[in-house]
């Protein structure tokens, strides 16, 4: 590991968050998904840290959807030890255009690239290493899952250089897939058409390998989470919450809930799961909050159960009221007694009534 300090400082660091962040509607209307609260930080702060903490200090965010938020929030990056680029798509460009989109912003002759919906806790220069070492021309973070089928798998031979990049299978043959984090030689970025649309998973990688250059594996088994669902949402910010997910911007005693200190939590409510509430959110006596999100503002009244749920910037929640596997947007309010259940989500400043909605028989 001696080199891998210089190793890091010759490498630029570019984060793709341009998507619209469709599956997590009706959150992302008004935030970008890289920007939503997640143990209690926007998301990408997470994946900045690590950047950072890997001593790399020069990113480039490739932006697209609500891009003015980024440099709002981040600003130059010096806060968080970095210097931070901004370059926006006029026009969405997908993986790979958003990667050649950003090169003129480019300074090193090895660039990291990261997808900004990714929760993850390899070991940067790991991967850093491994490219090197091999001398590669472009290096994929490759992580083992359980089951497989719901991706396309990449095969590695016996050197760890990559084989194929094969689609979605019932019956995939191997356990490797690609977690949307690259190692590029410049010239390789220099070589993706620019101007319009490219899939890098899909057109880049697969040309590459057509044409003879060195694709490196680098596999591992750390933590790592696809946040593009609510349930992988409040999966992963539960984990960063309880210590199960790592990440250097999180600094303090892990544990079953995240309170920020302005927020008000009554005596009796119970907190677990990894809950976070929010600054200046407010939770009812007798509420239980079992993998809940609860974003600034939100109010969860006496008695409800929120479980494995997001509620929204000021939202409310009211009396007796259970939300369970569900998405509640900014300013809605859930009447008392209401059953929302199964994965139901609520439009923002949405008013549902006492009881209006309901699973059970009984009132």
């Amino acid at each position: 590991m001696a080199n891998s300090g210089s190793t890091a400082g010759s490498t630029d660091a570019v984060i793709l968050v341009g998507g619209q962040g469709t599956r997590l509607r009706p959150l992302t209307l008004s935030a970008p998904k890289p920007m939503l609260p997640t143990a209690g930080l926007p998301f990408l702060q997470h994946l900045l840290a690590r950047i950072a903490a890997a001593g790399i200090t020069h990113v480039v965010l490739g932006t697209s959807y609500k891009a003015e938020v980024f440099e709002d929030h981040f600003g130059d990056g010096s806060e968080l030890g970095l210097e931070l680029e901004y370059v926006t798509e006029t026009e969405a460009l997908g993986t790979g255009g958003g990667i050649r989109n950003v090169l003129p912003k480019l300074r090193a002759d090895t660039v990291m690239v990261f997808n900004g919906d990714v929760l993850g806790g390899t070991d940067l220069n790991g991967v850093l290493e491994t490219h090197h070492a091999s001398n590669a021309d472009v290096t994929l973070h490759l992580v083992r899952v359980g089951d497989p089928r719901a991706f396309g798998c990449v095969p590695t031979d016996e050197t760890g250089r990559v084989t194929a990049f094969l689609e979605k299978t019932q019956d995939p043959p191997t356990d490797q897939i690609n977690a949307g984090c690259y190692v590029f030689r410049r010239e390789y970025i220099e070589k993706i058409p620019a101007g319009r649309p490219v899939s890098v998973e899909r057109e880049v990688f697969p040309a590459l390998l057509t044409e003879g250059a060195h694709i490196q594996g680098h596999v591992d088994t750390a933590y790592w989470r696809d946040m593009g669902t609510p349930e992988d949402f409040v999966r992963g910010s539960a984990d960063l919450v309880r210590g199960i997910a790592p990440s250097p911007a999180l600094s303090g005693q892990r544990g079953e809930s995240l309170v920020h200190p302005s927020a008000g939590v009554a005596p009796g409510a119970l907190l677990i799961g990894g809950t976070v509430v929010g600054r200046g959110a407010e939770v009812g006596a007798g509420a239980r909050l079992d993998g809940a999100i609860l974003f600034d503002g939100a109010r969860v009244e006496a008695g409800a159960t929120v479980e494995r749920s997001i509620v929204g910037f000021g939202a409310r929640i009211g009396p007796r009221a259970l939300v369970r596997d569900g998405v509640i947007g900014d300013g809605a309010s859930i009447g008392a007694r209401c059953e929302l259940l199964r994965g139901a989500r609520v439009w923002p400043g949405v008013d549902i009534p006492d009881g209006g909605i309901r699973f059970s028989t009984d009132v």
